[in-house]
C-alpha cells in the first residue's frame, strides 16, 4: 500500500505564500492522478486542486484556488506540490495529499481518491 508523507505547512501572514509538499515514502503515484483537500475546524474535507498522469499534466482546481494555487507533479521522484500565493485566513485548514483511484481521472470528492496522507497544517493570520 501506498505511504504518502505532506511537508511544508506552518504559519503564514495573509497575502504571504507557502509551498506543499507530498511524497511517497513507500510505493509510487507515478501512475495515478494526485490530489490536494484541506480540511478546517468544524468543516467537511474540501478539494483544492488536481493533476492527472499525463504528458499535459491536465489540472482541476477549486474555485477558491484558482489563480492563487499551483499544483505540479514529479513523477520520477513520485512527488507532488501545492504552490500557494495570497494566502488569506480562511485557507487555514489541515491540508491533505491524495491518490486518484484512476490514471486521468480529476473527481473533485474524497470518495474519488484511495489513498491519503496525515495531513499538514497550514495557518493564516491576518
Amino acid at each position: 500500500q501506498v505511504q504518502l508523507v505532506e511537508s511544508g505547512g506552518g504559519s503564514v501572514q495573509a497575502g504571504g505564500s507557502l509551498t506543499l509538499s507530498c511524497a511517497a515514502s513507500t510505493g509510487t503515484f507515478s501512475r495515478y492522478a494526485m490530489g490536494w483537500f484541506r480540511q478546517a475546524p468544524g468543516k467537511e474535507r474540501e478539494f483544492v486542486a488536481s493533476i492527472d498522469w499525463s504528458g499535459s499534466r491536465r489540472t482541476n482546481y477549486a474555485d477558491s484556488a484558482k489563480g492563487r494555487f499551483t499544483i505540479s507533479r514529479d513523477n520520477a521522484k513520485s512527488t507532488v506540490h501545492l504552490k500557494m500565493s495570497s494566502l488569506q485566513p480562511e485557507d487555514s485548514a489541515v491540508y491533505y495529499c491524495a491518490r486518484e483511484h484512476t490514471a486521468y481521472g480529476l473527481g473533485m470528492r474524497s470518495a474519488d481518491f484511495g489513498f491519503w496522507g496525515q495531513g499538514t497544517q497550514v495557518t493564516v493570520s491576518s
